[in-house]
């Protein structure tokens, strides 16, 4: 697809991307930026779709689409997650992208954004089958991957072992093993110690500084988790942890409650053994929609973009929303949020502890040496920590949500490395 394509295509975009657009749009506003600059950061810089055919374990042909959108490169190489959904398309790959710019700008890594995904419900395929699917999506992909040019992640239905399998894949097209093409692999492969948890710690460090801002004593409030896969998990544990009551979780099943919180340590076990929270004794099953509008100090939507809307966001009852997901907050629903004063931490400062550590992690792949899971820990709340107060510093000088303040921040970097680099003829 040409550059002009790209543009019309955009121009007519729905959903994720049409609220990355706006948030971009409204930065470009706020800083001044020249038409030409604004465009170039609207559309990516490179995206490759693919067909992925796979021969299913009963011998019959299955045929899925793959996407890689590299958004930009000005940083750094690109960087961002492998998504496996039924609901992966174009649009939210490029919306994704651009949002991981954006994110790794506001935590200074020196990284450019990229995402992928493959149009496919894993659930539904054997672990040989996603090996396959995953191992060709890759060789589809190779000329456009590498430790300097793009490096992948786990994300939505995928995991350490799909890391390892595109590690593989790469590496015997290379002829030597190369770990750091990817993050988020086993650490007896090279990855990070401290990794697996990082994006959900990431998470419950900014949830805490949102309490504090609002004056809310952990040990008195409550919460509500949408999602329990990687990111959900882990938030809550780590603010239960926190002294936080954890009163609601849901999952792709459903949903349980307890108004005396959740024990998050038996619901772990309950999931482990049963693959959802629902059942779990000693909570009560509710509507996964009537989660979103409980009445909690602190909400955390970590499933899936696009949750909180127009239609019940003046439901919500938290007075903080801390977005352990990547766009779960519509434009409609950000402006209703900020008319009734509830505090909305965006994702790309809540949920940026996943690529601080797979930076983390590419650095100690580059040094064939390992730092300790204390070492990963603290650099990571520091990060976390800069970047808060980055972004309370802009939004209290300029009267800006922290979404507005985070996005700026961001762009401005962006722009401000690409007038540094100039424009190649």
């Amino acid at each position: 697809m040409t550059h002009p394509e790209i543009a019309a295509t955009l121009s007519r975009s729905t959903g994720p991307l049409d609220d990355a657009l706006a948030q971009l749009r409204q930065a470009a506003e706020a800083l001044d930026m020249p038409d030409g600059l604004h465009e170039m950061l609207k559309v990516p810089r490179r995206e490759l779709a693919v067909s992925i055919p796979l021969r299913r374990d009963d011998g019959s042909l299955a045929v899925y689409s793959g996407y890689r959108v590299q958004h930009n490169f000005t940083r750094g190489p690109a960087k961002g997650g492998l998504r496996y959904s039924p609901a992966v398309e174009i649009d939210e790959v490029r919306a994704l992208a651009m949002w991981m710019t954006w994110k790794c700008a506001l935590l200074d890594v020196p990284y450019g954004g990229a995402k992928g995904g493959v149009a496919i419900d894993p659930r539904q395929h054997s672990q040989a089958e996603l090996e396959r699917v995953t191992r060709r999506y890759t060789s589809e992909i190779l000329p456009v991957i590498g430790p300097e040019v793009d490096i992948p992640a786990p994300d939505i239905g995928t995991d350490e072992r799909t890391m390892a399998w595109i590690m593989d894949t790469f590496s015997v097209a290379r002829g030597y093993t190369v770990t750091g093409i990817v993050t988020g692999k086993p650490v007896s492969l090279g990855g990070s110690l401290g990794r697996a948890s990082a994006t959900s710690r990431g998470v419950a460090h900014i949830a805490l500084h949102a309490m504090e801002s609002r004056g809310i004593d952990p040990a008195h409030a409550s919460a509500a988790v949408q999602g329990f896969g990687k990111v959900g998990h882990g938030a809550a544990r780590f603010l239960a942890e926190a002294g936080v009551k954890v009163r609601a979780v849901s999952d792709i099943d459903g949903a349980v409650y307890s108004h005396e919180g959740l024990d998050i340590a038996r619901l772990s076990e309950h999931v482990e053994r049963t693959g959802s929270v629902v059942g779990f004794e000693g909570a009560e099953p509710i509507d996964p929609s009537y989660l979103l509008t409980l009445d909690v100090d602190v909400l955390v939507p970590a499933a899936v973009e696009g949750v909180l809307t127009s239609e019940n966001a003046a439901k919500v009852e938290a007075r903080i929303v801390v977005e352990g997901a990547n766009g779960p907050t519509t434009k409609d629903a950000d402006t209703i949020l900020r008319e009734r004063d509830v505090l909305v931490v965006p994702d790309i400062l809540a949920n940026a502890g996943g690529v601080v550590v797979s930076y983390f992690e590419w650095v100690q792949a580059n040094q064939a040496y390992q730092w300790s899971e204390r070492d990963v820990n603290d650099r990571l709340e520091e990060r976390m920590s800069r970047a808060w107060h980055d972004v309370v510093s802009r939004a209290g000088a300029h009267d800006l949500t922290f979404r507005e303040a985070a996005t700026e921040i961001a762009v401005e970097r962006v722009v401000d490395a690409h007038r540094l680099r100039g424009l190649y003829p």
